[in-house]
């Protein structure tokens, strides 16, 4: 199972200065891609490929001018040129938005694949780099396993963290459970489940809010181009950064909670992206961070043998009635308990839709047919 774990490491004067000019050759040859590119499609109506933006780079490092991109290590800037092609492919797929220009205080990445680096005595040596990184080891490296892809990334706080990508052999299936639940998410509570138990949403943002509300504003007093100002907006960051490691530590405890005491997790696959849209409710959907919650219970039920089940995300998990399956023609966001009109039990919202959702996957195809005909 091929796994990738994250470490912070704290470069040297020597090893920053190169780390910095890496990534700053990475985004160079990016960008300088990516507008050969636009502009070859909007003059010539022609599409240019990973081939030839890897010719281009060729001809550009025999250049006097670009000789800069010379001093650091090739497999970085190859590297970079390969995400500009999957972004490109990502595109014309419908997947994703038109490739943008990267930016230089948004930090950046560097990828190293196994002919840009060494690891010996369980040290990571860079290319052009005589020293190991110092890596702080939060958790070590299985024995027998070897790193095929390095990803250096510096944030816009400032911090440096190192991304080591390896096949895992220990990564067993957990033992069979016959528990299954359902999972309906939501912004009160992060979510609740079908057996009744209800998360809260620690609601991260909201702790940290006035703290960068002010950084904010100071950010934006400071005169642009100054060093006041770089330090203002490093602070900014620096709070972004508090708030997500805060969200992703709780995360990542519920979801391995969730996976370890369930054989079959079921969700809606919700479209986060289009709910987002809703200026009320955007920035309270992103701090619940739903998106999140499902890709990590969706990549650790594939690491334990667990069963990670999507349904409709237009199945009425929450007008229909789990004891009698009645379906209530409209229901309000600001409801959250009901009284069934055909059979009187009484629901609370998110319960009766958690129980739904395990439903649905419990009576498979022919509740997805009644549930049509109900709504249509």
């Amino acid at each position: 199972m091929e796994k990738a774990f994250s470490y912070r490491f704290y470069p040297t004067l020597e090893q920053e200065s190169l780390l910095r000019r890496t990534l700053g050759c990475v985004r160079y040859v990016y960008n300088k891609a990516l507008h050969e590119r636009t502009q070859s499609w909007y003059e010539k109506q022609e599409r240019v490929g990973y081939n030839q933006t890897s010719s281009m780079l060729t001809n550009w490092k025999k250049q006097e001018e670009f000789s800069f991109l010379n001093e650091v290590s090739c497999v970085p800037l190859q590297q970079g040129l390969r995400h500009l092609q999957s972004a490109f492919t990502n595109f014309f797929a419908g997947h994703a938005k038109y490739p943008n220009f990267k930016k230089k205080h948004q930090g950046g990445s560097a990828e190293f694949t196994k002919s840009a680096f060494k690891w010996k005595d369980r040290q990571i040596y860079l290319a052009k780099c005589s020293e190991p990184l110092p890596i702080r080891w939060s958790r070590q490296i299985p024995d027998l396993c070897e790193p095929s892809t390095v990803t250096v990334r510096l944030h816009p706080s400032g911090r440096w963290h190192i991304s080591i990508r390896f096949d895992d052999p220990r990564c067993k299936p957990l033992p069979v459970s016959d528990k299954a639940i359902g999972i309906d998410l939501g912004i009160r509570e992060m979510l609740v489940t079908s057996d009744g138990k209800k998360i809260s949403n620690p609601k991260h943002l909201k702790q940290h809010y006035r703290r960068l509300r002010s950084a904010q504003k100071s950010l934006l007093r400071k005169q642009k181009g100054s060093k006041n100002r770089d330090k203002a907006r490093i602070k900014v960051a620096l709070i972004h950064a508090q708030i997500s490691d805060t969200r992703k530590d709780h995360l990542h405890k519920l979801t391995t909670q969730l996976v370890r005491e369930n054989q079959t997790i079921v969700v809606e696959n919700l479209a986060v992206k289009n709910m987002v849209k809703n200026h009320k409710l955007a920035q309270s959907i992103s701090d619940a961070s739903w998106g999140e919650i499902t890709r990590q219970i969706s990549y650790k039920c594939r690491w334990y043998g667990r069963n990670y089940i999507e349904i409709d995300r237009w199945f009425p998990s929450s007008k229909r009635c789990s004891d009698c399956g009645y379906v209530v023609e409209k229901m309000p966001l600001s409801v959250r308990e009901w009284d069934c009109p055909n059979c009187g039990t009484s629901h609370d919202r998110d319960i009766n839709a958690s129980k739904n959702i395990l439903a649905a996957f419990s009576c498979g195809v022919s509740l997805w047919s009644e549930c049509k005909t109900r709504t249509e």
